[in-house]
């Protein structure tokens, strides 16, 4: 599934499969929650930014940021799920032998 994508120049977010394409510039906090669950519970897609294909300066602010905030979350995504099953380990076990 893809959830962000540039076209014309401009940026844009989806949050649903198949559903509508929204400007990138219009996301809200829930939305942006949203497109970070998405990114982490599926296979997704985004559309890499580069100097030339964002025109729009807004949207290329934004959509620069997003990208790159989840392009670090994909390197450290699977360190934090290791440590979080190492984390709570010890308690799943306990409770798993009662």
């Amino acid at each position: 599934m893809k959830i962000l994508k540039i076209d014309n120049g401009n940026g844009y977010f989806c949050l649903e499969q198949a559903g509508e394409w929204q400007p990138i510039d219009t996301i809200d906090k829930t939305a942006l929650l949203k497109l970070l669950d998405l990114y982490l519970d599926n296979e997704v897609e985004l559309d890499s930014p580069d100097d030339q294909s964002l025109s729009n300066q807004a949207h290329a602010i934004i959509y620069r940021g997003i990208f790159d905030k989840l392009s670090q979350l994909a390197e450290e995504k699977s360190r934090f799920k290791d440590e979080s099953e190492t984390l709570y380990l010890d308690e799943m076990k306990k409770y798993a032998t009662q």
